[in-house]
């Protein structure tokens, strides 16, 4: 297709006269893959329109929670009808115990949970809790990680950070820091010896149990095991993000699908059907230090918010009634992975893949991808031909190397055979 461009870059420009670079996340700003970005006014299904009327089949899935495609009626409906009601009392409602019991019920280690509004408030104050709780300072993340822009945690982080070359940030003091220990991922040794140099003195290790925030990275066989059993030698307290990877790998997230519990675990935007929301959860040992009950603090005016518990519950119940999604999920994603991995093989251009369910990214490196080392290695300038051609093809993918790729329920097999008929094309380009 040939696209036209006109109004987004009209709505870029005047986005930059008030926003900072025009983006309120910066891996909106194209700046790993060049050319434009779209702005986006619509989503149906597999599907996302532009200012511009440009039609794309859309693998970001607004970052992963839109499991049930963009404009999910269910998930529609129940926002449409919370809305009539009311959009916020600063009051509790039914709706928020409603979502709990769905959450809960998905997570045996739960017993509670407090909903809160994003990934990164989640994060940050189960990090408090696991302090709280075992009287303890230090934290241990892993490089390529990302889990939020709270200051302890944008050390060697991934996502946005990796995306822009930013080693940290600025205006985080190494004060705040000096506790953080970040360990290569899938190192066993390192973990080994780090517990023995830091023995009762580690707080929490806080892992995505699949790393997406570098491109999709699994565990090797055994790694989650072996940090579960040296946390509790340690009395240390293991935290999962599944922000990610929460109901989407499994209804169950990743400690479904390898059968591993951690004490507190982290939950993002799936369970808002896409809207602003995030939890964190764990046995009430643990939970009941979270004020009112307990002397860790920690509130949000607009926690709980009626419209994002009426659209989480609406998705997650028929995410519960309908499992065999995660088939269907894993098939198709298998198709689209392999097949453009094919056609980049057949094309000579060097690739890899990482996929777990509905969670992919295709690095361009020839060898494996099992952390921050080998992910870095990736040729970030041969990944954003193929992210503009792609784009020009009328295929969307996340605009970094570093960031993981989502199937959701609604995309089709007709969607899978045109991507990749566009990456057969893209290949066919960058060896004209």
């Amino acid at each position: 297709m040939s696209r036209k461009l006109d109004q987004s870059r009209k709505l870029q420009k005047r986005a930059e006269q008030m926003i900072p670079g025009g983006v309120n996340s910066p891996v909106r700003a194209f700046r790993a893959v060049g050319g434009d970005p779209p702005f986006i006014v619509r989503g149906q299904g597999s599907h996302i329109w532009d200012a511009d009327r440009n039609d794309y089949i859309d693998y970001v899935c607004s970052w992963g929670p839109l499991i049930l495609g963009h404009a999910a009626p269910t998930v529609v409906e129940a926002v449409i009808l919370a809305a009539r009601n009311g959009t916020g009392f600063g009051a509790s409602t039914p709706a928020e115990a409603d979502l709990a019991e769905v959450v809960l019920s998905a997570f045996p280690h739960m017993q509670k949970v407090r909903f809160v509004n994003s990934g990164t408030e989640a994060t940050m104050s189960a990090i408090r809790l696991a302090r709280a709780y075992t009287k303890r300072k230090y934290i241990v993340k892993f490089e390529g990680c990302y889990h939020g822009h709270a200051d302890a945690l944008l050390v060697k982080a991934g996502s946005g950070v990796a995306t822009l070359g930013i080693p940290g940030s600025a205006g985080v003091p190494e004060e705040v820091v000096q506790f953080t220990l970040a360990l290569p991922f899938n190192d066993t040794d390192a973990l080994e010896q780090t517990f023995q140099k830091f023995r009762h003195q580690v707080a929490c290790v806080i892992v995505e149990p699949v790393v997406g925030n570098m491109g999709v990275v699994p565990q090797v066989h055994g790694y989650l095991e072996a940090l579960r059993t040296i946390t509790e030698s340690d009395r240390s307290v293991l935290i999962f993000d599944e922000v990610m990877t929460g109901f989407r790998l499994a209804f169950g997230g990743a400690q479904e699908l390898y059968a591993i519990r951690p004490d507190l675990t982290t939950l993002g935007k799936i369970i808002g059907g896409g809207l602003p929301v995030g939890a964190y959860g764990g046995p009430s040992e643990i939970m009941d230090l979270v004020a009112p009950l307990g002397p860790m603090y920690q509130a949000g005016t607009l926690s709980g918010n009626p419209l994002a518990m009426a659209a989480g519950y609406a998705q997650l119940r028929y995410l519960q009634d309908h499992k065999e999604i995660y088939a269907k999920l894993d098939k198709l994603s298998g198709e689209l992975v392999a097949g453009v991995a094919a056609a980049a093989k057949e094309a000579g251009v060097p690739m890899t893949y990482n996929r777990v369910g509905s969670m992919f990214t295709w690095f361009f490196t020839s060898g494996p991808v099992t952390g921050w080392d080998t992910a870095s290695k990736s040729d970030t300038e041969s990944f954003g031909r193929f992210f503009r051609t792609m784009l020009e093809n009328g295929v969307y993918l996340p605009p970094s190397q570093f960031e993981a790729a989502f199937l959701s329920a609604a995309h089709t097999g007709k969607d899978i055979q045109e991507t990749i008929a566009a990456a057969k094309q893209a290949f066919a380009l960058a060896h004209a």
